[in-house]
């Protein structure tokens, strides 16, 4: 997380650093339609920066991964950069149209304006001749940023709509990066943040042009076929087993990828439930009935079936140097898990298996026996210690019940998959107890909207 608001703020620092490098008189001294004419500028400059970052996060881009810790984390920050947008682009509205109507309430003079001198450069006159219409163009995809921005930010709001409807934030974009170039003060493009701007503006039409022509990861998708099926119905949880036979790369216990049964519906991530074996290639996902799409896997699916795979993206690989480990999966967020003790059972004995300790906490509100039979049956498998806690019988896991159940607790490190607000609780309670939890918390934020 640290390194999510390094990049955040960081952005917003440079950019409003590189403004005040450009701008000769920034904040006065002089009259207030002058410093207004530098406020929409700033305003203007900050929105559309952090519009073009979450564009090049859309991409789903790979090399920032480790940095940022993997695209569960990537998805955290392409969703403040939106906010951030959504916020500026508001006040940059707000300062450009405000003074108007301050003007035509009579709260305010109109300014006097001499003569202009004429404009020798080309290229700023032809700016100039556009002005108008970058005015008009920019306003109304303003106001169409708005709503789909905020939609964005409505979990209610179906998937299959959002997935819809978020793509046309590329079409926006397109024509606010005609308002940006055009009404961007001229002498702007001369300096370090012209450069930083023209270089965010052609990654973020790139990226604009990529997500409207829906080839978002289509350089890591790969052809499966659906081989079987099984549904749980006490946890109303579906387990897929998908064959890649070809162009699948791998993946390691702990990572995600997106899959597309349904082109209408789009792409849909989903933790892996499988370890990997290129001579067997195999991919499971275990997916629970929370939305109106997973709800209905259990009619649309069907053994045979093809699908689309992409991936594998994630950085919630079980990678550290301690010798003594403890999973907490909550819910659906067991799947990682699984997938991991899948893995250590496959390479039991080989010279490269890990040897780390492992306890695994399973806390679920639902009970399906079978399925709980089968996490038993993986444990042992992989000598991990299973914990299973069900909430109407056991009550809520706490951190003093980990460090109860595991004594050598100071000297492990911590895997959270599971809701939100939960992991987040764990998180400040180890804290508490001077727990390192920047290196030794690890938490999936598996949220993509």
């Amino acid at each position: 997380m640290q390194n999510l608001k390094r990049a955040f703020w960081g952005t917003l620092a440079v950019l409003s650093l590189l403004w005040l490098v450009a701008e000769p008189d920034p904040f006065g001294p002089g009259a207030f339609f002058p410093l207004r004419e530098r406020m929409v500028q700033l305003s203007g400059v900050l929105a559309i920066g952090c519009m073009s970052m979450a564009m090049i996060l859309a991409l789903r881009p790979r090399w920032p991964e480790a940095w940022l810790g993997g695209l569960d984390k990537m998805y955290r920050l392409h969703k403040w950069f939106g906010i951030a947008a959504l916020v500026t682009a508001i006040v940059h509205w707000l300062w450009a149209n405000g003074p108007k109507w301050a003007v035509g309430w009579g709260l305010l003079a109109r300014p006097e304006r001499g003569a202009r001198p004429p404009i020798a450069n080309p290229v700023e006159s032809l700016f100039a001749s556009l002005h108008g219409s970058a005015e008009g163009l920019g306003e109304w995809a303003f106001y169409g940023t708005v709503v789909l921005i905020a939609l964005a930010l409505v979990q209610s709001f179906p998937y299959r709509l959002f997935y819809k409807t978020h793509r046309l934030l590329a079409l926006a974009y397109l024509v606010l990066v005609f308002h940006a170039v055009t009404l961007t003060k001229f002498s702007y493009w001369m300096s370090p943040l012209g450069l930083t701007m023209a270089a965010l503006l052609v990654c973020g039409m790139w990226a604009a042009a990529i997500a409207l022509l829906q080839r978002v990861g289509a350089g890591r998708q790969v052809k499966g076929r659906i081989t079987s099926l099984k549904y749980y119905p006490g946890v109303r949880a579906m387990e897929t087993e998908i064959e890649v036979s070809h162009g699948w790369p791998g993946h390691k216990p702990g990572q995600f990828a997106f899959a597309t049964s349904d082109a209408s519906e789009g792409a849909h991530p989903y933790t892996i439930a499988s370890g990997w074996n290129a001579e067997d290639p195999r991919i499971t996902f275990i997916t629970k009935e929370l939305g109106d799409h997973t709800s209905q896997l259990r009619e649309k699916l069907h053994v045979g079936q093809e699908v689309k795979v992409e991936g594998p993206y994630g950085c919630f690989t079980f990678d550290d140097d301690c010798t003594h480990q403890i999973w907490i999966g909550g819910g659906i967020g067991i799947t990682p898990f699984v997938a991991r003790m899948k893995e250590l059972a496959m390479r039991k004995g080989s010279p490269d298996c890990p040897v780390a300790t492992v306890d695994l906490f399973h806390t679920t509100a639902d009970v399906d026996e079978e399925a709980l039979g089968k996490l038993a049956a993986d444990a042992r498998s992989a000598n991990v210690r299973l914990h299973v806690l069900i909430d109407a019988r056991d009550g809520r896991l706490t951190g003093d019940r980990v460090r109860r159940a595991v004594p050598d607790w100071q000297n492990a490190s911590i895997w959270f998959c599971g809701p939100t607000a939960f992991g987040e609780a764990l998180r400040r309670d180890f804290g508490a107890q001077d727990f390192p939890i920047r290196e030794r918390f690890h938490q999936e934020l598996f949220a993509m909207r």
